[in-house]
């Protein structure tokens, strides 16, 4: 509410000068764009620190960056304080916010059913309120507390952590006293201890069984008990592992420099490994391997194929995925980044790309006309797929952004508004700031200063000057979002 407030005093500034204006600048205190009913497609203000602007799904964006991005949707909201220390969530039958996930609070409100409420300060305290003692819980560490169907377990308990901890998983407990250090197994067909690391057995009856002393350096571990062939895995390290079962075997000597694997089934397979990871050399029905690393290696595994050229300065990929050949270059992993995709079923259409040549541009063309430049860019390369990173921090850094959405409609802004060019179809505008401003379209052209207040005018009947002439121009388009990723 705040940004809206203010970004409607500068645009009631801007419209004192400008009035109906397809586009308000007033740099760097707003600029703006209108559609022709009027309605502001967004706007900016004290250069890109203050933003409104409409995003997708019919939400609204506004904020004031980088501390605060609001997300109005017709049926949620989102709030990030400086993201993503701090995130807050509402929608039907929810609310949630966290601090950087290490303090979250939750509150369920389903339309059928109790209503929930839980709250953790990691890693201290934890709760979840569900109505039903049975679920429910409280649990401080490292006082007391247990917790129940969370991190993948039924339950963890704890009295004086790290003195005492039980912890169960389908149906077995493994009690700790104290944790790390004296483990002891039961229920659910397993049984165990273990006083780490200095040995012990653990077995799940007629299934696994697992024995080692000097962890992890002796081991022997079979699994599979109750098959014909068990999998069998033991090592005695850094000397000698050997990993076995039905159709597969790996032996290794110096651990992990020589080795070889040995697969017959459920596929074939054959690796020879030499001063791992350095010399390995693989050949099989869906995997090949050639690595002399640093220098250069190269994989193929069920179609994805990767290179490496004096690691890890260059790297090549290229994979099939959902109907689109991708092909992917590095250097130095972000400095050069390019993404290349084409069409299985259609190979001749134009390709969609994607570069960051790091921290000085972004471009994307998404194959169907639509281009889009970034300079600088020292971001983009490292949140491709994170929107509220992108929309906080991104345009901090635009100096320079250009969009090209077809043949007929382009936009450019230099220095966040400070100047803007916009194309649509034979209508042209320019801005410099609030000082000058260019139109022109078939029917005339217009040419002035502070918004108005003095410039010429071309008509039917040739140029004329005027003074304090505030009339609504032809409009042009509202300049696109932030780029983004090209079209999948």
């Amino acid at each position: 509410m705040r940004h809206r407030l203010t970004l409607g005093l500068f645009a009631a500034f801007a419209f004192a000068s400008c009035l109906r204006a397809a586009e308000l600048n007033v740099w760097p205190l707003f600029v703006g764009y209108q559609h022709p009913d009027g309605r502001n497609e967004s706007g900016q203000a004290a250069g890109p620190l203050i933003f409104s602007k409409p995003g997708g799904d019919k939400a609204e964006l506004t904020g004031f960056r980088p501390l605060h991005l609001h997300v109005s949707q017709p049926d949620a909201t989102q709030d990030y304080f400086l993201f993503p220390f701090f995130t807050a969530e509402r929608g039907p039958g929810y609310a949630n916010t966290s601090f950087f996930k290490l303090v979250n609070a939750r509150r369920d409100t389903p339309v059928h059913g109790d209503p929930t409420a839980g709250f953790d300060v990691w890693p201290f305290y934890f709760s979840r309120d569900t109505g039903d003692p049975a679920t429910s819980y409280r649990a401080l560490l490292p006082l007391h507390g247990t917790i129940k169907n969370r991190f993948g377990r039924d339950s963890l308990s704890w009295t004086l952590f790290p003195l005492y901890a039980d912890v169960v998983k389908n149906g077995a407990h493994t009690t700790y006293t104290p944790w790390p250090f004296i483990r002891r197994t039961h229920g659910a067909g397993q049984s165990g201890f273990e006083f780490w690391p200095l040995g012990g057995r653990r077995e799940t009856k007629g299934e696994a069984a697992l024995t080692y002393a000097l962890w992890p350096l002796i081991y022997s571990q079979r699994t599979g008990l109750d098959t014909a062939e068990p999998e069998e895995k033991f090592g005695v390290l850094p000397f000698y592992s050997r990993d076995k079962g039905p159709g597969h075997r790996s032996e290794n000597w110096l651990w992990p420099f020589f080795g070889y694997t040995h697969r017959t089934a459920p596929y074939r397979y054959d690796e020879q490994r030499y001063f791992w990871p350095f010399l390995v050399q693989g050949r099989g029905d869906h995997k090949t391997v050639n690595r002399w690393a640093p220098f250069y290696s190269h994989s193929n595994v069920r179609g994805y194929e990767k290179t490496w050229v004096l690691w890890p300065l260059l790297r090549h990929a290229t994979w099939e995925e959902r109907g689109l050949a991708h092909e992917r270059a590095e250097l130095l992993f972000f400095v050069w980044w390019s993404l290349e995709q084409r069409s299985l079923a259609r190979p001749d259409a134009a390709p969609a790309t994607k570069r960051h040549l790091w921290p000085l541009f972004s471009a994307w063309d998404n194959g169907a006309g639509r281009r889009q430049f970034q300079w600088l860019s020292p971001v983009e390369v490292f949140f491709p797929h994170n929107d509220r990173v992108r929309q906080l921090y991104s345009p901090l850094f635009a100096v320079y952004r250009h969009d090209r959405r077809s043949d007929d409609e382009a936009h450019a802004s230099l220095l966040w508004g400070a100047v803007t060019w916009h194309r649509v179809g034979r209508e042209r505008e320019f801005h410099l700031g609030p000082l000058l401003g260019l139109r022109s379209h078939p029917d005339g052209a217009r040419a002035a200063l502070l918004g108005g207040v003095l410039g010429l005018k071309r008509g039917a009947r040739g140029w004329r000057p005027f003074l304090f002439d505030f009339s609504r121009p032809s409009v042009t388009t509202a300049p696109a979002n932030p780029p983004h990723e090209p079209a999948h």
